[in-house]
């Protein structure tokens, strides 16, 4: 029986030392610049993910300038909630109710509404899915019964009254008192960011509307050569500001689990027309918005962007992710930066 026990000894020595193998495979990146930033937050079930990476951007920004601000993503998924609920009523449902977009849409409902604080409007339990859902029904009833677009918006403003939070008219900071719209023109002021991307079915040098299918305002990106655009986020970043980033994540070496993202072939060069053929190919899609907050290296040489992202803490870096340099030269739809 010797033989036996000996057997069960050696395979639980084995099972431990797998279990220890994920650890040992781990990201071990050095950090070469990284800039201010707020805590991580978690989008929960919305769509929201342009407007994480956009408020946390600017957050970032203020905090370089040495102010501290903590912003509302929700106030803002209300508000454009509100307005598609417009266009699904007057439309007679024609018109879908979609979240998703690309961070440049942010700036038009920061003009036309403000902003207030995190811990002023944030729940943890707000639902965006649901909220859409039952925004529809209501607009349904309010066309049979037809009850007007007036009656539909109060009804509105009723449910997400109760689902989020009331639409705040003041934000009180440091005792003085701001309507929302005064207190985002303290935070932004116009034409403060630049959108820049790099595809060559349009000129170099160039501004176009970008044809992917969440640019809905039909918002033009400055379009610059590969290098160019990697240059301008490298220079951002040395220079102590963050990078609104939008681009693919449906590769398969796309891991919050590990907080990391690769390639599949790393080794693979990835030049203008590589890139360009993946976006014409389907290849990269605009799928999810990020805040660039610095960059790093490992001991190989092999260099890494660090993102926050928002989908809460839970992976090895507390919510953080690191893309490496060909995951961005090639999944990148688009970036906000400040101008310089």
């Amino acid at each position: 029986m010797r033989w036996y026990w000996l057997l069960i000894v050696c395979c639980l020595l084995t099972a431990c030392h797998r279990q220890q193998q994920p650890s040992q495979q781990l990201l071990k990146p050095h950090t070469d610049c990284l800039v201010k930033t707020t805590p991580v937050k978690n989008q929960g079930s919305s769509n929201l993910c342009w407007v994480y990476a956009m408020l946390a951007t600017i957050e970032s920004d203020r905090l370089m300038e040495g102010d501290s601000v903590n912003l509302s993503p929700q106030y803002i998924g209300r508000k454009y909630l509100e307005e598609l609920a417009d266009r699904y009523y007057l439309t007679n449902g024609k018109e879908e109710i979609n979240m998703r977009g690309m961070s440049s849409m942010f700036f038009h409902l920061l003009h036309r509404h403000g902003i207030t604080h995190y811990d002023a409007f944030h729940r943890d339990d707000a639902n965006f899915r649901v909220l859409i859902r039952k925004v529809q029904q209501m607009a349904q009833t309010a066309h049979a019964q037809r009850k007007g677009l007036t009656s539909f918006r109060n009804d509105v403003s009723t449910l997400l009254d109760e689902e989020l939070h009331g639409s705040p008219r003041f934000v009180f900071m440091l005792g003085a008192e701001y309507t929302t719209l005064e207190f985002a023109h303290s935070l932004y002021h116009e034409d403060e960011y630049e959108a820049l991307t790099s595809f060559t079915h349009h000129p170099f040098g160039s501004s176009f509307v970008l044809e992917t299918p969440d640019n809905h305002m039909h918002d033009e990106f400055l379009n610059v050569p590969l290098d160019t655009l990697m240059n301008r986020i490298d220079k951002s970043l040395r220079s102590g500001h963050a990078v609104c980033w939008e681009g693919d994540i449906s590769e398969p070496k796309f891991s919050f689990a590990k907080g990391v993202a690769k390639l599949e072939n790393e080794q693979q060069p990835i030049t203008q027309e590589v890139r360009q053929k993946y976006f014409e190919q389907q290849q990269t899609t605009d799928d999810h918005c990020m805040e660039i907050i610095g960059m790093a290296h490992t001991d190989k040489g092999s260099r890494y962007y660090i993102c926050k992202n928002s989908w809460g803490t839970k992976n090895p870096f507390g919510g953080w992710m690191y893309l490496s340099e060909n995951y961005l030269r090639a999944k990148t739809i688009a970036v906000w930066m400040k101008k310089h």
